[in-house]
């Protein structure tokens, strides 16, 4: 390999750890207040240098992630209940449609589904990858449902939810089991023929817990100073 093709490597590992290392910081953040974000702090909480951080931050901005405003940083803007509100109805309606399509369910398409939960179960005290692997659930309904554009909108509402839903998570103690209990419904659904109904509950119970208050919670312009 040729040193030119070892710079480019190293340097795109650089921008994958810091791209890693921002979208689970910012996914940790409050929701509720806005929030700035400097390449050098970034830089030096990410072990890499600035270079790759600014090209991080560029892909994290065409997934709308953030807004990177010439010499103050980039913001994370807070997530509004409207947006949370638009959000679930959308994959509502996607995800409605694609159970509909994977009835009754293949067994070794089960046997996925139930391979996902048993690693959901072994995350249940890892907010990051319980999430991670919920998202991994959902997007293998989608994708069985064989609609490759749905399942390319489906991706981009979850970049938009992972923010929300992890602190959904974190911050309810039951939550977590409660998730397990109705994947657990949706693969029973998905058995028997009829998925709607339990896909139903599950994203009504989600938005419930979205649209409670994020009292307790810092916010308000914070920098990523002291945060890992």
């Amino acid at each position: 390999m040729s040193s030119v093709q070892n710079v480019g490597r190293r340097a795109g590992s650089a921008q994958d750890l810091a791209y890693d290392w921002l979208k689970r910081h910012i996914s940790e953040l409050p929701r509720d207040g806005g929030v700035f974000l400097s390449e050098s702090e970034v830089a030096q909480a990410a072990g890499t240098s600035r270079t790759p951080v600014r090209e991080a931050l560029l892909r994290l901005e065409t997934e709308g992630m953030l807004r990177i405003i010439p010499k103050k940083g980039a913001y994370i803007p807070p997530v509004p209940d409207s947006e949370i509100e638009s959000v679930m109805q959308a994959r509502g309606l996607v995800e409605d449609w694609c159970v509909r399509r994977v009835v009754p369910a293949e067994p070794a398409f089960v046997a996925e589904l139930e391979q996902i939960m048993d690693e959901q179960r072994a995350l249940i005290d890892d907010p990051v990858g319980f999430i991670d692997r919920d998202r991994a659930f959902h997007r293998a309904i989608v994708r069985q449902a064989g609609n490759p554009v749905l399942a390319e909108f489906y991706e981009s509402l979850r970049e938009r939810q992972i923010r929300m839903g992890l602190r959904a998570v974190a911050r309810e103690e039951n939550r977590a089991r409660t998730v397990l209990d109705e994947h657990a419904a949706i693969v029973a659904g998905l058995v028997a023929g009829d998925a709607g109904e339990a896909l139903a509950a599950h994203l009504a119970s989600t938005l419930a817990v979205l649209r409670l208050p994020v009292s307790g919670e810092r916010a308000g312009g914070r920098s990523v100073s002291g945060l890992s």
